[in-house]
C-alpha cells in the first residue's frame, strides 16, 4: 500500500493535509513493475499515475515508427491528458527498471480533480504543456518511407502492397505509367524490373519475394529454437488467441503465418459486433493488437513463412514441421489454425486477370486505385458487406452481386442497414457473374439475372470476390482425417469416422474435443469441421485448444 509519506514524494501532494493524504492513499493501487513490464498500452483505458521509484519510458507510434518520447522519474505524475480529454491512452508506458507506481482509477481521479482546486489548476497547466508537446511531435516531418514502384495491374506489385498494408507498414506506391503517382521519387532506371522496392536508406530491391522484403524490414522469418511446447499454424483469430494463451501460461510458443496477422478476418474493414468494442474495429487492428499481446507474453511470431508438411511418423513426443525453404521445427504439440481461402471464380480468363482487376478478399491496398471507378463485389456474407461499405468511400459506384433472393439469411442486420444508407451501393439479388473481359487488365463484366436469364455487360475497374471458402489442408498427411471438402475432423467426429474398432487411434482415451486423429495435434477455428465461422468463436476455440494442450502435455511420456 502507498503510504502518505510516499505520496508526498510527488511535489504536487507534498503539502497535502494528513486527513486528505490518508483518504487519497486508500484509493491508490500499489503497482510493482519489473524491468520491461508494460504499465499501459496506447489505445487502452487510461488511469492517473504517480511514480514512486524507478523509471518509466513513454513510447508512441509516430508516422509508423515506435519512438521513445519521454522518460518519467520518481516524483513525476502522468496520465492526466487522456483522462481530461476523455480519450484512450495516447501513448504506451513501460518500466526501464524495477519500478513502483501509484495508480488512481478514472472515477477517483475525476472526484479528486473536482474537489481540489490547486490540484486541478496544476494538472490543467501540465496538460496544456504536454498537449503542445504532443502536437509538435505529430507535426514533425515523417521519416523516409519505403517506396514501391510498380504497375497497378502487376500481380507482384499488388502482393507486395497488400502484404505491407496487412502488416500495417507505411509505404508509398508510385506507378511509373501514371504521372500523378510518380511524385518526387527516383525516376525509373533503364533495365528496371518491376516492382522495385526502394528502402528508406535508398537500397533498391528488384522483384523481391515477400520473405525477402520481410527480412529487409526486420520482420521475424526464422525461429529462434528447434523445439517448442506448442507450434501454431496460422495467425487468424484462433491462432492468435492460442498464441496469447499459450505464451501467457508459460508454454514455449511459436506461431507461423504465411501472410500477415489477422488471417482472413484481418481483411475485414470493420467488425462492429465484436464483444467489447462498441464503436467497432477493423480486422487488421484486432490482429495487430492480438499480435502485440502475444509477443508481450513471449510468443515467437513468424511471418512470410508457410508450413508445407507435417511428419507424424517419427517420435510421438515431438512432431516435425516442415517450412517452405526447407526449415524443420519440432513441437511437442501442434495447433492447426490455418483458416480457409476464398473460393475462386470458375470463369474463363479469371485466372489471367488475377491481380489485374480481380481480387480474392477485400484487398484494402487497392482502395485508392478504385477512386472514381465502378467496382463489383461478389458475395452475400458479412465480409462482402463490410468490404462494400469500405470501398464505397472511394469508388464511384459499388455493385454487390448476391446469388440468393435476399441478404437477410446471410448478412447481419446492422450491415444490411448500412448498405441501404449508402447512395453509391447497389445490391443486386438473384444475380451472378458469368464472364469477365479484359486484355491487360479487367475492363468489363457480364452479369446474369438468375430469374430472367438476361445478361448485361458493364464496365468494371475491379472485382472483389468473397464467396464462401475452402479449407487449405492439402499439405497435411493422410493420418490427419478430414471431411469430404478438406475440413479437419476432431473429437467425437474422429471416433465416428474410425468406427468401433478405433483403428488408427493409438491411445486408450478418446480424442479431446479439439484433437485431431493424430494425438497432440489440434485444430481450431474455421479450418475445423463443424466450427462456427465467426471471429469470436475462433478466438474461443484457440484459447480452448491451449487447455487441451496442457492436458496432453501432462500425460505425454
Amino acid at each position: 500500500m502507498i503510504s502518505a509519506s510516499e505520496l508526498r514524494t510527488v511535489p504536487q501532494f507534498s503539502s497535502l493535509p494528513d486527513a486528505e493524504a490518508s483518504a487519497l492513499t486508500a484509493r491508490l493501487a500499489d503497482v510493482h513493475l519489473r524491468e520491461g513490464d508494460w504499465l499501459l498500452h496506447e489505445g487502452e483505458q487510461p488511469s492517473f499515475f504517480m511514480l514512486i521509484n524507478g523509471e518509466i519510458e513513454v513510447r508512441k507510434m509516430v508516422h509508423g515508427a515506435d519512438r521513445r518520447i519521454n522518460v518519467y522519474q520518481p516524483g513525476d505524475y502522468f496520465g492526466e491528458l487522456p483522462l481530461l480529454l476523455g480519450s484512450p491512452a495516447v501513448a504506451s508506458l513501460r518500466a526501464l527498471q524495477p519500478s513502483r507506481v501509484a495508480r488512481l482509477d478514472p472515477a477517483d481521479f475525476t472526484e479528486l480533480f473536482g474537489a481540489c482546486a490547486s490540484f486541478s489548476a496544476e494538472l490543467t497547466q501540465t496538460m496544456t504543456q504536454r498537449f503542445s508537446r504532443l502536437r509538435t511531435l505529430m507535426s514533425e516531418a515523417p521519416p523516409p518511407q519505403l517506396t514501391i514502384v510498380g504497375h497497378r495491374y502487376d500481380i507482384a506489385c499488388h502482393q507486395l502492397r497488400d502484404f505491407l498494408v496487412r502488416n500495417r507498414l507505411s509505404f508509398r506506391w508510385l506507378d511509373p505509367t501514371r504521372p500523378s503517382l510518380r511524385g518526387d521519387a527516383d525516376p525509373p532506371r533503364p533495365g528496371d524490373r518491376y516492382p522495385v522496392v526502394i528502402m528508406p536508406d535508398g537500397e533498391r530491391l528488384e522483384t523481391p519475394t515477400l520473405r525477402e522484403l520481410a527480412d529487409k524490414l526486420g520482420l521475424k522469418t526464422h525461429a529462434n529454437g528447434t523445439l517448442y511446447d506448442v507450434a501454431i499454424v496460422g495467425g487468424g483469430p484462433a491462432g492468435l488467441a492460442a498464441a496469447v494463451y499459450g505464451a501467457s501460461e508459460g508454454l514455449r510458443t511459436l506461431l507461423i503465418e504465411r501472410e500477415a496477422p489477422g488471417g482472413q478476418a484481418g481483411t475485414s474493414t470493420r467488425i462492429e459486433n465484436y464483444l467489447g468494442f462498441p464503436s467497432g474495429l477493423s480486422g487488421d487492428e484486432l490482429g495487430t493488437r492480438a499480435l502485440q499481446q502475444a509477443q508481450r507474453f513471449g510468443a515467437e511470431i513468424l511471418v512470410a513463412r508457410e508450413v508445407v508438411g507435417l511428419d507424424v511418423n517419427g517420435s510421438q513426443t515431438a512432431r516435425a514441421i516442415l517450412l517452405d525453404g526447407g526449415d524443420r521445427i519440432r513441437a511437442r504439440t501442434l495447433i492447426l489454425a490455418n483458416g480457409v481461402k476464398w473460393r475462386e471464380l470458375e470463369l474463363p480468363s479469371a485466372d489471367a486477370l488475377l491481380g489485374r482487376g480481380i481480387y480474392y478478399g477485400a484487398a484494402r491496398s487497392e482502395a485508392m486505385s478504385c477512386a472514381g471507378e465502378d467496382v463489383f463485389l461478389v458475395g452475400g456474407g458479412n465480409s462482402a458487406g463490410q468490404a462494400a461499405i469500405f470501398f464505397a468511400n472511394y469508388a464511384r459506384k459499388i455493385t454487390l452481386l448476391v446469388r440468393g433472393k435476399s441478404l437477410d439469411d446471410s448478412m447481419s442486420h446492422y450491415l444490411i442497414q448500412q448498405l441501404s444508407s449508402k447512395d453509391n451501393i447497389e445490391v443486386r439479388t438473384r444475380s451472378r457473374m458469368v464472364r469477365v473481359k479484359g486484355e491487360q487488365h479487367l475492363e468489363a463484366v457480364a452479369i446474369e439475372n438468375r430469374d430472367s436469364g438476361e445478361v448485361s455487360v458493364e464496365p468494371a475497374a475491379a472485382v472483389f470476390v468473397l464467396i464462401g471458402a475452402d479449407a487449405k489442408t492439402e499439405w497435411l498427411p493422410p493420418q490427419v482425417i478430414r471431411d469430404q471438402v478438406g475440413y479437419i475432423c476432431t473429437g467425437r467426429d474422429v471416433m465416428d469416422l474410425l468406427g468401433s474398432d478405433r483403428g488408427g487411434w493409438p491411445l486408450e482415451r478418446d480424442p479431446y474435443l479439439l484433437e485431431t486423429s493424430v494425438p497432440g495435434v489440434f485444430a481450431a477455428g474455421d479450418v475445423r469441421h463443424g466450427s462456427v465461422k465467426r471471429v469470436a468463436s475462433g478466438v474461443g476455440e484457440g484459447s480452448m485448444a491451449i487447455a487441451f494442450v496442457h492436458q496432453f502435455l501432462a500425460t505425454a511420456t
